[in-house]
C-alpha cells in the first residue's frame, strides 16, 4: 500500500500559491484494510475514507467508465491492482494529475502537468474529458482563479469544451452544481474569465442564457466605451471582486445587474430604457433555475431594479431616496446597503477608461442611510396619532433628517 498527495496541493505547492484542503490517493489497498488502520469510510459513490487523526480524506485509487448522461453517469473501478497512472488518467486537467509522494517529496506526473504550469496552459488530460460536462464548468473557473497568472485554455481543450457544448451534456448538470462553480468563480480575482470561458466554449448559453444574451449588445459609447453589453459585463465583475473580494453576494449581485439590457429590442439600441425593470425577469427566473439562494437574490433584484436611482441619487427628491431605501428593506436589513453601494461603484467603474473613477454616490446612499436609520418611533412624540399616521410621521421625520444630512459637509 502506498499514499500519494495529489491534485490541488500538488498544483499550488508547484505554483507557490497558499494551497487549500489535502486530498490523498490510496494505491494497493481495498476498504478492509483501510478500515482496519482506523480510517472511517465516507464515500457514497467511491471509496472515500477519512484519517483518524486528521480527518483529511484518503480515496482509493480508481477508474471511471462512461455509463450513462452527466457528470453521475460512471461506473466506477477501485480494484487494489489500479495504479496510480490509471487514477491520474481519469482526472480533468493535467495540472491536477500531478501526485507527490511524501515519503521522499518524489513527483509522479505522467501527463506534463508540471510542464504546463510551467507554460501557464490549461490543458485536458485525455479524450475522456468530453464524458463529464461538468469539466467545462471547472476549466471555466479555473480560468478566473488562474487568468491573473497569465494561464490560457489549450486550443485542443478549448475545442473539446466545445464539444461537449455541442451535445447537449451540459443540460444534465444538477443546479446545485452549476450555482456551486459559479458562487467559486465569483469570489475569484478574474471572475471575468469564467464568463469569457464559457462564451468563447459556446457553453455559456446552455448554462446561463441571460448572461450570454449580453454579448454583442451595444450600448451608448459617450457613457459605456466598451459598448459590448457583454464586455461591460465582464469588467463590473472584476470591479465587484476588487471592491469587495471573497464577496458572493456582491459578485453575484454585480453579475446580474444588466441583464434587461439583453432584451431591449434592437431598434432601441443603443439605449437601454427602462432596462433596469426589464432585468427583473430573467433575473427571477435564473434564480429559480438555479436555486440561487434566497439572500443572493434579493441583494441582486435591488441592485438591478435601483442602480440607476443610486448613481443619480444627487437627483433625487429627499422623499424619494427614502422610498428607494424601503425598496431595499434597508430600514430592517441595514448591513444591505453598503453591498448595493460597491454594486453600484462596480457597474460605474466596470467601463473602459472609468477603472479608477470615484463613485461618491456610494458614500452619499450610505450617509443618508444613517440618517434615516438614526429616527426611530420611539424617539418621536406619537402619542396622539394612530394607524396610519404613525407612519406618516415617523416616514416625514426620517426624510427631514435625510435633507439635513445632505447639508452637513463630508
Amino acid at each position: 500500500m502506498k499514499i500519494y498527495l495529489v491534485g490541488g496541493a500538488v498544483r499550488d505547492r508547484l505554483l507557490q500559491r497558499p494551497a487549500g484542503d489535502r486530498d490523498w490517493v490510496v494505491v494497493g489497498a481495498t476498504p478492509a484494510q483501510m478500515e482496519a488502520q482506523g480510517y472511517t469510510a465516507v464515500g457514497r459513490d467511491f471509496p472515500v475514507f477519512l484519517h483518524p487523526k486528521t480527518g483529511e480524506e484518503y480515496a482509493l485509487a480508481r477508474t471511471e467508465r462512461k455509463s450513462g448522461r452527466g457528470y453521475r453517469g460512471f461506473v466506477v473501478d477501485a480494484d487494489p491492482a489500479v495504479t496510480l497512472e490509471e487514477d491520474l488518467q481519469r482526472r480533468d486537467f493535467t495540472i491536477n494529475a500531478i501526485a507527490c509522494d511524501e515519503a521522499d517529496g518524489t513527483l509522479v506526473d505522467p501527463y506534463g502537468g508540471a510542464r504546463d504550469l510551467q507554460q501557464r496552459v490549461l490543458r485536458h488530460v485525455g479524450p475522456a474529458f468530453v464524458e463529464d460536462p461538468l469539466r467545462v464548468l471547472r476549466a471555466a473557473r479555473f480560468m478566473a482563479r488562474f487568468a491573473p497568472l497569465g494561464f490560457t485554455v489549450a486550443e485542443e481543450t478549448m475545442a473539446l469544451m466545445r464539444e461537449v457544448a455541442a451535445s447537449g451534456e451540459l443540460d444534465a448538470l444538477v443546479p446545485e452544481r452549476v450555482w456551486q462553480e459559479l458562487r467559486k468563480a465569483l469570489v475569484c480575482e478574474r471572475p471575468s474569465a469564467f464568463l469569457r470561458t464559457l462564451h468563447d466554449a459556446h457553453a455559456l448559453g446552455p448554462i446561463l442564457p441571460e448572461l450570454e444574451a449580453l454579448y454583442g449588445v451595444p450600448q451608448r459609447a459617450e457613457f459605456h466605451p466598451e459598448v459590448d453589453t457583454g464586455i461591460h459585463q465582464e469588467m463590473v465583475s472584476d470591479m465587484a471582486a476588487r471592491l469587495a473580494p471573497g464577496d458572493d453576494l456582491v459578485g453575484f449581485a454585480a453579475l446580474t445587474h444588466d441583464l434587461g439590457k439583453g432584451l431591449t429590442p434592437p431598434e432601441e439600441w443603443p439605449r437601454h430604457i427602462m432596462h433596469e425593470q426589464r432585468g427583473l425577469k430573467p433575473l427571477k427566473e435564473l434564480c429559480a433555475r438555479l436555486k440561487i439562494p434566497t439572500e443572493h437574490q434579493q441583494l441582486a433584484e435591488a441592485v438591478c431594479r435601483e442602480h440607476l436611482n443610486v448613481h443619480r441619487i444627487d437627483e433625487l427628491r429627499d422623499a424619494t431616496v427614502l422610498d428607494l431605501l424601503g425598496r431595499c428593506d434597508a430600514l430592517r436589513r441595514p448591513e444591505r446597503v453598503a453591498r448595493i453601494a460597491l454594486c453600484c461603484e462596480a457597474d460605474k467603474r466596470g467601463r473602459l477608461g472609468f477603472e479608477d473613477s470615484d463613485y461618491p454616490q456610494g458614500e452619499t446612499l450610505k450617509r443618508l442611510h444613517q440618517a434615516a436609520l438614526s429616527v426611530q418611533a420611539r424617539d418621536l412624540d406619537l402619542s396622539q396619532l394612530k394607524g396610519p399616521a404613525v407612519g406618516e410621521a415617523l416616514a416625514r421625520a426620517r426624510v427631514k433628517a435625510i435633507a439635513a444630512a445632505r447639508q452637513k459637509p463630508i
